[in-house]
């Protein structure tokens, strides 16, 4: 009996029984659809029937499915950071417990240090050598030649400390051996000023998602946007409450009790498909619950990629 079949981008469809209970790909935007396993009456008509070859393109995507590990098939996922480490890792468990991934975005400490510090002294080089200019230079041009100093020092440590900085991307494994990635949230520029980028991308590289964050809304109430490959909007995650928000804004998380929960909304509208919580302990404990969203209409591995990002995104 067919299957009726809603993508996120707004497309129906139908599909033959044998698809029930698996991931397929949806035609229009690349989106991964879980069908549903239940029985349809003969009687029932879909709003937009596939044809022949749509069905056949269908059909010849069983690498999506299996490509989502049965590790994501799941709507809560606990987190835990780790504390004392100089990376931001985290560990994360299922509802009973047991570990299900690791999570680790590399701090690149000497690295950058490095960096900072051969921009400061190429900074300084040209402020020394303009200034020494300035030194024997006629009086009409010593006040220019301080300034070129001033500025052109900035200006090259500036550039030189961004084109040696190591940007830093997030890597999602199956565990803390780190011998198999699963996912990549990779931070698309190193400068970025009003709005900042994330690119998610599973094992083969293939583009799941994009993240996007703009400080200028972030001055109310933090809130990031999710975009499929097609460029249409999946989801938006922002703080739960707008007075909350402003109170955190003057007082802090206020010795935790103000701690910074996110809901997670479909598209464009005001239905809650998942939230972000904060747990009240010592340590950074989260949990990412997607239980709202039962027709799992948001890809749970991206999913997993903004509930990372809620936290280190945000540097709570």
């Amino acid at each position: 009996m067919p299957i009726p079949v809603a993508c996120q981008c707004g497309r129906s469809y139908t599909l033959k029984d044998e698809f029930a209970g698996k991931l397929v790909k949806c035609p229009r935007c690349g989106a991964s659809i879980r069908v549903r396993n239940r029985q349809v009456n003969s009687t029932q008509r879909s709003d937009r029937p596939l044809n022949q070859s749509v069905a056949q393109g269908i059909s010849r995507q069983p690498s999506i499915g299996s490509s989502i590990d049965p590790v994501f098939n799941r709507d809560k996922f606990l987190l835990r950071q780790k504390v004392l480490t100089i990376s931001e890792k985290y560990d994360v468990w299922d509802e009973q417990g047991q570990s299900i991934l690791y999570i680790e975005r590399p701090a690149h400490l000497l690295r950058n240090v490095g960096a900072i510090s051969a921009g400061i002294v190429a900074g300084l080089l040209v402020f020394v050598i303009f200034f020494i200019l300035g030194i024997n230079a006629p009086d009409v041009l010593v006040g220019w030649l301080m300034l070129l100093a001033l500025v052109g020092g900035g200006v090259v440590t500036i550039i030189i400390g961004f084109l040696l900085y190591q940007k830093r991307h997030i890597t999602i494994y199956r565990d803390q051996s780190k011998q198999e990635r699963l996912l990549e949230i990779l931070q698309d520029k190193k400068i970025e000023i009003l709005v900042a980028t994330f690119t998610i991308k599973d094992a083969r590289g293939h583009l799941l998602a994009t993240l996007r964050k703009n400080y200028v809304y972030d001055i109310f109430r933090k809130n990031w946007k999710c975009y499929a490959p097609n460029g249409s909007l999946l989801c938006v995650a922002k703080e739960d409450s707008i007075i909350l928000s402003l109170l955190r804004r003057f007082l802090g998380s206020f010795f935790g009790l103000l701690r910074a929960n996110f809901i997670i909304l479909e598209r464009n509208t005001d239905r809650v498909i998942g939230e972000f919580n904060r747990k009240f302990t010592l340590l950074d404990r989260y949990v990412l619950d997607m239980s709202a969203d039962r027709s799992q209409s948001l890809d749970r591995r991206i999913a997993i990629a903004l509930g990372v990002m809620l936290d280190t995104g945000e540097r709570r």
